[in-house]
């Protein structure tokens, strides 16, 4: 993070400041902060919104904002699916009402005490207010990543996912929309809050699953165990039971990342991958289909590629 003085100590002259401004050299991220532009290319959406949240609370002089909605996601590492922020969000407590700026919106929502905590040294919404506002308020695909994402830090206890606390995580997010009948996206939150699952291990998994639902798909299963040989477990992200499908949803970077890969080579990725599929098709009876993020994006776009392998999609 820069600052004019910062820029201005490192011997930058305004005429530099608004060159490098102008040919995105460096970016400004609110009236006095700035960070460089090729540091910020290579950041993920959620990193670059962080970024600019704590680029607003360094330019903020009304100490008692909490980080919400987007911003409090960001704060809290929550994925914002295809939703990029245009703005930091924080809420003023006790309704007060302070005028927004460009950059900046503030809100004006109810927020007990119970709801606000410190994340790094940033007031923010809680992990379930953050979830909640969420849900509300971004799109669906993008609230039930979210919703997932949270609810699988309340509900896995020492790696084992706890049914019964995720239930009553489910319950508490009921009540907070019970509460909140009338506001804005209530109805939203109610139907993702019902379908939120921690066991969903990436974003792209949560809204395959989204989209099943929205399908008509009433039988899914998450991180289904099929058995190997030689003893060997094998997880599936989705089981489409009510199709006798599996549903794996994989990024690129399963086979490109080197990280990812292990030490493996791309060859041995594939091989292993291919005799893994073929195991348990064989195994299971069951269709096996991979999916991507764009196959994923929408419901059309879901029943598209199940068509495509001959499954039938409900109604």
């Amino acid at each position: 993070m820069l600052t004019r003085e910062s820029l201005q100590r490192s011997r930058w002259k305004d005429r530099q400041i608004a060159r490098a401004l102008t040919d995105s050299t460096l970016r400004r991220l609110q009236r006095n902060r700035y960070v460089l532009g090729a540091e910020w290319n290579d950041l993920w959406p959620e990193s670059r919104h962080l970024l600019e949240v704590v680029a607003a609370f360094g330019e903020m002089r009304d100490g008692d904002a909490v980080a919400s909605h987007d911003s409090g996601a960001a704060v809290w590492a929550l994925p914002l699916y295809r939703h990029v922020p245009s703005e930091v969000h924080v809420t003023i407590p006790g309704g007060r009402h302070v005028p927004s700026r460009l950059g900046l919106r503030r809100h004006t929502d109810s927020l007990p005490n119970e709801d606000v905590t410190t994340v790094d040294g940033y007031r923010v919404t809680t992990l379930e207010r953050t979830a909640f506002d969420l849900a509300r308020t971004v799109s669906f695909e993008a609230a039930v990543a979210a919703a997932d994402a949270a609810l699988r830090r309340f509900a896995f206890v020492n790696g084992i996912y706890d049914v019964d606390a995720a239930q009553q995580w489910r319950d508490r997010m009921l009540a907070r929309a019970a509460r909140a009948v009338g506001a804005r996206g209530v109805r939203q939150a109610v139907e993702v809050i019902g379908i939120a699952d921690g066991r969903a291990e990436s974003p792209a998994e949560s809204v395959g699953r989204a989209q099943l639902i929205r399908l008509g798909f009433q039988r899914i299963g998450l991180q289904v165990v099929v058995r190997g040989p030689d003893g060997k477990r094998w997880w599936i992200d989705i089981e489409i039971e009510d199709a006798k499908t599996f549903l794996e949803v994989d990024g690129a970077s399963k086979y490109k990342d080197e990280a990812l890969r292990s030490g493996r080579s791309l060859d041995d990725v594939i091989l292993e991958e291919k005799r893994r599929e073929d195991w348990i098709r064989g195994t299971t009876q069951h269709r096996f289909v991979r999916a991507d993020d764009k196959h994923v994006a929408t419901p059309e776009a879901l029943a598209a590629r199940l068509a495509a392998f001959g499954i039938r999609i409900p109604g």
